[in-house]
């Protein structure tokens, strides 16, 4: 096809010019889309869905093997003593001072305040005095009334002055 001139005439400052511009034939023009062509293959090939299957596996097998192994020692709580057959210097729980850095000494009663801690120690001083306790290690259960002495992590608490998460506990 043969390449079309477009004129128009300019009247600049009093001044008339005639300007020329050349319009190349459609077939020269850039197209508005591009198409991209898929060259390399399906993103999920054969040898990745075998690799992600792979890993599933080793990860439930070793979550599995870990949980059976457990790093805490454990607490019997099928069958624990009762409150009233707990005796004086009994402890229970972790050994790991460092995760359970945190003490507080107190007669532990059942019940939190606001939802928060399922168990509280009374001490002296009130109310506001009292250490709101949860744990999922020790069965605080079989010591509600006692004196005890418990080692824990203390936690930000919405309504509690003191919430702990306790990880043992000694009769006193």
């Amino acid at each position: 096809m043969p390449k079309r001139r477009k004129c128009a005439l300019l009247w600049i400052g009093g001044e008339v010019s005639l300007v020329e511009e050349e319009q190349k034939s459609e077939s020269e023009k850039q197209p508005l889309m591009n198409t991209f062509d898929n060259k390399e293959g399906s993103f999920l090939t054969a040898k990745l869905l075998v690799a992600l299957l792979l890993i599933a596996i080793l990860g439930v097998g070793s979550g599995y093997l870990l949980s059976k192994k457990g790093s805490i020692s454990e607490v019997n709580l099928k069958g624990g003593k009762t409150s009233s057959s707990v005796s004086k210097g009994t402890t229970v729980g972790s050994s790991d001072t460092k995760t359970f850095r945190d003490t507080a000494e107190g007669v532990l009663k059942i019940g939190g305040i606001d939802g928060e801690g399922q168990f509280h120690l009374q001490r002296p001083g009130g109310e506001s005095q009292n250490v709101y306790l949860t744990s999922s290690i020790v069965d605080l259960s079989q010591y509600i009334g006692k004196k005890v002495k418990v080692w824990g992590e203390t936690h930000k608490a919405q309504r509690a002055g003191w919430l702990m998460d306790v990880g043992r506990l000694e009769v006193l």
